[in-house]
């Protein structure tokens, strides 16, 4: 498991939670935590456990996997995917269950098209025409 960088964590919560206009005290009351604890997470002074960061992920409407990248938790998934699920995560216009139809389908086009949802290892050009699919090529 890679080390935790609590500094970037912090300032990058801090940005999250500026974004969506809350203030410290909203934020710490919706994810269930201490103002205080927020505070010194904030501040680069605590390491949020996986879960403290998840109730903080949805106070703050963003996807959970992005806390524990900035976290040092998970390794980044490839950064086009990455920044498209937190982009559709991050939009307030849309309702949960919308937010969650589109990584939906997000997800199956990236699998229609030869696309792991973790990796980016193919790109069209690599292969201009699938034998399965001879119209993959357009």
């Amino acid at each position: 498991m890679a080390s935790l960088n609590v500094g970037n964590l912090g300032e990058y919560l801090r940005e999250q939670r500026r974004n969506a206009q809350l203030s410290l005290r909203q934020l710490a009351d919706a994810a269930g935590v201490s103002n205080p604890y927020l505070s010194q997470i904030e501040r680069g002074l605590r390491k949020p456990s996986a879960d403290i960061l998840q109730q903080l992920a949805k106070a703050l409407r963003i996807s959970a996997e992005t806390l524990y990248v900035q976290a040092g938790i998970l390794d980044e998934r490839s950064p086009e995917a990455a920044g498209t699920r937190s982009v559709i995560l991050a939009d307030p216009s849309l309702s949960e269950r919308q937010k969650q139809v589109l990584l939906q389908i997000y997800e199956s086009f990236r699998k229609e098209n030869g696309l792991d949802a973790d990796t980016d290892t193919d790109s069209a050009a690599d292969h201009p025409q699938d034998p399965q699919n001879p119209q993959a090529s357009n």
